[in-house]
């Protein structure tokens, strides 16, 4: 996609963002639309992690006249935004872009290719693993009261959540591993602190699981433990390889480094 100058008047930056804005709203509304119609196919693939965990008699149940409408618009809607993810994070960063020093450019497409692979991993990874586990748990807990008579669109809305969350949770090794390559945060810093990272790490997950289960505050947790540790032994290597051991502890105002870097 075209990006503009550097420099425009007032009146045709506005313009470039309207036209931005507007390209992702359009997007947004086509791909939901097209969602909508494969609803169905959508609801099968997304009820498999859920029948998994139902029992013999059990079955999920639309409750409400406009159950199923409601259903379909609520699944078009979040994964229309899941898959159009790359391009608004580009129409973001396109709008800037011409701001942008010619090393700092550079790592743009690997930023939203990077980015846009670990969201969907995180998803996936929810999806095949915690899902299944995830309703287990919480019908096994229904059956200890009473019967259980899973709603779908309960069901359905809190596995979307939990994929979304997860995919976002992903993206962690990617904010610690720019933090410290680019001096924000030094390396140093992160691993001395980790008393405290822990802790908001377990806040994080306590906060960005739908269902306030402990199965998945369990499963979140230690993925999000796992990642943040991965990406500070590739940042650890990055970093010794580039600026030698001092680069571990060096810290910069400059979020890409300094000027003498361009080339």
């Amino acid at each position: 996609m075209p990006i503009g100058p550097a420099r425009m008047p007032l009146m045709d930056h506005l313009g470039e963002l309207r036209r931005r804005l507007t390209i992702v709203v359009a997007s947004l509304v086509v791909a939901t639309v097209f969602m909508y119609f494969a609803a169905p196919t959508l609801v099968d693939i997304l009820k498999d992690p859920i029948n998994g965990a139902l029992k013999e008699g059990e079955q999920l149940l639309v409750m409400t006249s406009l159950g199923g409408f409601s259903i379909k618009f609520n699944i078009a809607i979040k994964v229309a935004v899941a898959m159009c993810t790359p391009m608004i994070i580009w129409q973001i960063l396109a709008f800037f872009l011409p701001a942008l020093r010619p090393n700092e450019r550079k790592w743009v497409v690997p930023t939203v290719l990077i980015a846009t692979v670990l969201f969907f991993a995180g998803v996936v990874f929810c999806y095949m693993f915690i899902a299944p586990a995830a309703f287990e748990w919480l019908l096994g807990e229904t059956r200890t009261i009473g019967a259980a008579a899973p709603q779908l669109e309960d069901f359905i809305n809190t596995e979307l959540l939990l994929m979304i969350g997860f995919g976002v949770s992903f993206e962690l090794p990617l904010i610690v591993f720019y933090l410290a390559v680019f001096h924000i945060v030094p390396y140093a810093t992160f691993r001395a602190a980790w008393r405290y990272v822990y802790v908001i790490m377990l806040v994080v997950s306590a906060s960005i699981t739908p269902d306030a289960s402990p199965v998945t505050l369990i499963f979140m947790y230690a993925v999000m433990l796992s990642l943040y540790e991965v990406a500070l032994m590739v940042t650890r290597f990055v970093v010794m390889a580039r600026d030698g051991k001092a680069g571990l502890t060096e810290s910069r105002l400059g979020l890409f480094g300094d000027d003498e870097d361009e080339e």
